[in-house]
């Protein structure tokens, strides 16, 4: 079977949450290099490496229609990525605890041969409780979000850190904002239901 929709994505998160629309899809990893440009905003990040992972794909794949996405948690202007690490993540979270963080997620649509390449952005207002080592501890033993923006799982157990979540689209803090990424597959002629 011919599947005309690809996620350019090496994350799981992402997959589960596309697989939700119950159209058929292939994965491939985008090569792209996610080192941040100097003065990049954390927003800016995510937006431009969205477009960069669908384009990646989409060079390969000139007939099909590539989805590229990416996150970044925002806290003051500071990017802060995936810890990949128990350490890396055990910083990342006592710097967050007691403090609100943006996640940015980005969602990029790209088709070669229509000529398409549209993106959007959904920001996430995330407000963190007051977290002792104790607790951040005890989360990172149960959870180990190493491969997760900002250390925290908001569809686990990472959500007992959180005192609120503001979004228009709910789906963003996961990894792949549903709502806006609808929006682009149908503009890009992709029918949903």
């Amino acid at each position: 079977m011919h599947r005309n929709l690809i996620l350019a994505s090496t994350s799981r998160y992402r997959r589960e949450l596309l697989a939700r629309f119950e159209v058929a899809f292939d994965v491939h990893p985008p090569e792209v290099d996610e080192t941040p440009v100097a003065g990049e905003t954390p927003r800016a990040l995510a937006e431009r490496l969205a477009a960069e992972k669908a384009m990646a794909i989409a060079r390969k794949f000139p007939d099909r229609i590539v989805i590229g996405s990416d996150q970044v948690a925002d806290l003051e202007g500071e990017a802060l990525g995936k810890p990949g690490d128990h350490l890396r993540a055990t910083q990342q979270l006592r710097r967050m605890q007691g403090r609100t963080v943006i996640f940015h997620t980005a969602v990029a649509v790209a088709c070669i041969e229509s000529g398409f390449m549209q993106s959007d952005l959904a920001s996430i207002e995330v407000r963190f409780r007051s977290l002792d080592d104790d607790s951040i501890e005890r989360y990172l033993r149960a959870e180990q979000p190493y491969d997760c923006a900002g250390s925290a799982k908001s569809e686990g157990l990472g959500i007992t850190l959180l005192d609120a979540i503001t979004s228009d689209d709910p789906t963003a803090l996961i990894g792949l904002p549903l709502i806006r990424t609808a929006r682009l597959l149908r503009a890009a002629g992709l029918q949903l239901p």
